[in-house]
């Protein structure tokens, strides 16, 4: 991660970055830049039309000074000033990153801008976080790359009126988010020959313990003894035997009942019998993103201090054909004495969730519980890689949630459960079918309306990230691959509803 240093006088960098509104107006930060560079912004506000100071735009220009050294000035639109919240300004900070990777630059200045909705250290802070998210790399596996290839970031110093400040609020606030979801994303990009449930689990234990959160983890044997039949069955093919992984973070002093988060974790879906295409098959070591949420969002609980006990449980396993695989037509009696007759051994993920949710709310009581999980190819044909898919038995909770996604920029469509659809996940010969029919009609629905049989009425929130977990072009804080979509989105959740 790219480090960020706060600084309360410029120092002169060879290469600055400077915001314009959508009025073309300069700070006096600007105005004294653009005096000592002869007028050069401003100059070039006057000629090039093609820079308005839109939201994000941004415009390189290259100067000379009076030693004869080459001075990179950069323009960074922040649009209409009153249309700035918290996001856009992390936003702004992807955009300084893209600008940096553009340029094959290694270092800048960030200089101060002050803006009535925000203080100076807020919107330093701010800045600062998406600079960072969108600083990530993955290069383990690279031994080829030539030194132009890869990013080569060292420091962005970030001129602001209260340093001391602006470094607390990021460090304690923002910072543990980042970090969070770093791991994640490295966690998501693992090979599934790298990444698949022992491993992935020994990770979590490792991470998690070393800031106190209480790790367990359980087997094939435990589950099989608690009747998780339906988890199970996805990993039977599978020579990496499954594993159930609950994470404890107790940030209050009581026992007050917690937040409860639930993730699918498919390190790696072939389909098993219902085998997938060929095609792009590669990606599916992404199927575990919703599980990575999970786990980012307990590290920035933790990391944070957060005032809070909160839960979360992942089911890892791996779906692969084989000799003992799991056929179309199977029936599996899950932990909550539901039977399901398996009508595509592809629909997947909501077998793992079915035992992992039923389990959350009859060991913890929970005050809610959300999962999340890369469910349906359907949710990305209605929300593309814009919105996840929400599906909810709790209107407060929606709306909780729907907030924190505007709020972190991870937004949420809410989408229908209605008991007609009962009717399409009918099984002939058991209690539920893991497939809706006709298939391919309202799947995403179906397969919520599917996970609902196994919240007992708790209130509870379905998060289908399937659009978003990955992003083939790469966003200002989010470059090209995993996204680590949720962690932001839940953190927001819990620290404006749910801490003390």
């Amino acid at each position: 991660m790219i480090k960020i240093n706060f600084i309360e006088e410029a120092k002169n960098a060879s290469n600055i970055f400077v915001f314009v509104n959508s009025k073309k107006e300069l700070s006096n930060e600007a105005k004294l830049l653009d005096s000592k560079f002869d007028g050069i912004i401003s100059k070039a506000l006057g000629s090039f039309d093609n820079f308005s100071g839109k939201f994000a735009q941004a415009k390189q220009l290259t100067t000379v000074s009076k030693n004869n050294d080459i001075q990179i000035i950069n323009l960074i639109g922040t649009g209409q000033e009153d249309e700035l919240d918290e996001f856009k300004i992390q936003e702004l900070g992807g955009a300084i990153i893209s600008c940096l990777r553009a340029s094959r630059q290694k270092s800048a200045e960030v200089e101060n801008y002050k803006i009535s909705k925000f203080s100076s250290e807020e919107f330093a802070a701010n800045l600062a976080f998406g600079i960072s998210l969108g600083s990530y790399s993955f290069n383990k596996y690279h031994t080829a790359k030539k030194p132009e290839e890869l990013d080569v970031f060292e420091d962005i110093n970030i001129v602001t009126s209260n340093s001391k400040s602006a470094q607390e609020l990021f460090e304690s606030s923002l910072l543990p988010i980042a970090e969070s979801v770093f791991e994640a994303r490295d966690l998501i990009t693992e090979p599934g020959n790298v990444l698949y449930p022992e491993s992935y689990a020994d990770i979590i234990d490792e991470k998690l313990s070393a800031l106190g959160v209480e790790v367990d983890i359980l087997g094939e044997g435990e589950m099989r003894h608690l009747g998780m039949n339906a988890l199970l069955g996805v990993g039977q093919g599978s020579i990496r035997e499954s594993k159930l992984v609950v994470m404890r973070y107790y940030g209050r002093d009581d026992d007050s009942a917690p937040v409860a988060f639930v993730g699918k974790g498919v390190t790696f879906d072939t389909g098993g019998i219902s085998l997938k295409p060929s095609r792009s098959m590669g990606d599916m070591k992404y199927d575990m993103s919703g599980s990575a949420a999970v786990f980012g969002t307990i590290m920035t609980l933790a990391k944070r201090g957060a005032k809070v006990n909160a839960v979360g449980v992942v089911g890892l396993v791996e779906n692969m054909p084989g000799g003992n695989a799991q056929r179309p037509g199977d029936v599996v009696k899950s932990m909550s004495g539901q039977t399901i007759e398996i009508l595509d051994t592809d629909a997947e993920g909501r077998l793992v969730l079915a035992d992992a949710l039923w389990y959350t709310q009859e060991k913890f009581k929970p005050k809610f519980m959300v999962d999340l999980a890369t469910l349906t190819g359907a949710v990305s044909i209605a929300l593309g890689n814009v919105y996840a898919g929400l599906f909810s038995n709790n209107d407060n909770l929606s709306d909780e949630l729907t907030k924190a996604g505007k709020a972190s920029g991870e937004e949420l469509w809410r989408l229908p459960l209605h008991s007609n659809f009962d009717k399409m996940i009918k099984s002939d010969i058991a209690d539920v079918a893991n497939l809706g029919m006709p298939q391919g009609h309202a799947s995403s629905s179906t397969a919520a309306q599917f996970l609902q049989k196994f919240v007992n009425n708790v209130p509870w929130a379905h998060l289908d990230i399937a659009g978003v977990a990955f992003d083939s072009k790469g966003k200002s804080i989010s470059p090209k691959g995993a996204v680590g979509f949720g962690i932001r989105l839940l953190n927001k959740l819990v620290k404006d509803n749910y801490e003390s």
